[in-house]
């Protein structure tokens, strides 16, 4: 099935993040697996300097997602803008490239190496074909201090020894230090205790706050509409409900989650614009 939409995104959706060009737009992406159907025409804005949290019932395809926006997995139809320019997202290296750095709840840190060679991993410094620890240990600390991270002693500790809000933290840092535009963490906050809850949903705030955008998925209504910005719901693969964290309510997102469905009076939600790709997106 060939999509009808337009080569660059709609100015209608460009509205759902109060006028301005969204950092990331998705258009009418669906991700087949064999015969199952994960992704069906999703449409989402990811505005710059703000958090949008992604929710949905497990199965909703949140992951599937954001695997895709990651590169791990190419979509099977839709398109995909950054910046308003249409790009192709088929692997994880092209994401880096283009500034997409993702935090999975493993966080891929080495537990037998301290923070500064866990930050640098891959893209570790050379001086005189060695490595330049100094620059490297310098430019970790000033990272974690530019994120305010103030728990952890010394820049040289094993990542062993750190507690899971640290580990977030270094991961996140990370992420920061290579020039990532937009930040995806995948439950964040998940078996965290409450100061270490905390602690990480701080830096996502100060993320946005240094002009990132942060895409977030989580199961912790209490933890989304204490930052997020944005509220984007899925359900069973489909973006049914996006818009201001402001329009929304834990009950009403609780009631989407659910049936896909807003029963009350939907006059304040701001449906995503599903029904763009509705139009031209058979049903499965």
């Amino acid at each position: 099935m060939e999509s009808s939409l337009p080569a660059s995104p709609p100015t209608a959706a460009l509205a759902a993040v109060g006028g301005d060009q969204p950092l990331l737009s998705l258009r009418a992406i669906s991700k087949n697996f064999g015969a199952v159907q994960a992704l069906s025409g999703v449409n989402l804005d990811i505005p710059t300097a703000q958090v949008t949290a992604l929710i949905g019932d497990n199965g909703a395809g949140k992951s599937t997602l954001i695997k895709t926006i990651a590169g791990i997995w190419a979509p099977s139809e839709g398109d995909i803008f950054w910046n308003g320019e249409h790009v192709t997202i088929k692997t994880p290296r092209e994401a880096d490239e283009l500034g997409i750095a993702t935090v999975y709840q493993d966080l891929a840190l080495c537990d037998n190496l301290d923070i500064v060679a866990n930050m640098f991993l891959g893209h570790e410094l050379l001086r005189h074909r060695l490595l330049d620890e100094n620059v490297m240990e310098t430019s970790a600390k000033e990272t974690l201090a530019g994120l305010s991270v103030t728990t952890v002693k010394s820049a040289r500790q094993l990542v062993e020894s750190l507690s899971g809000g640290q580990r977030q933290s270094v991961a996140v840092a990370r992420a920061v230090m290579r020039d990532a535009k937009l930040v995806i963490m995948d439950e964040p906050t998940a078996a965290l205790g409450v100061s270490q809850t905390a602690q990480v949903l701080g830096l996502i705030r100060r993320l946005a706050d240094r002009g990132i955008a942060v895409l977030v998925i989580s199961h912790n209504l209490n933890d989304v509409f204490s930052i997020a910005d944005v509220l984007a719901v899925m359900h069973l693969g489909r973006m049914v409900h996006s818009g201001p964290i402001s329009d929304y309510t834990p009950q009403s997102a609780v009631e989407i989650i659910t049936t896909g469905k807003f029963s009350g009076d939907s006059s304040n939600l701001k449906t995503n614009q599903v029904e763009i790709s509705r139009e031209t997106t058979h049903d499965q």
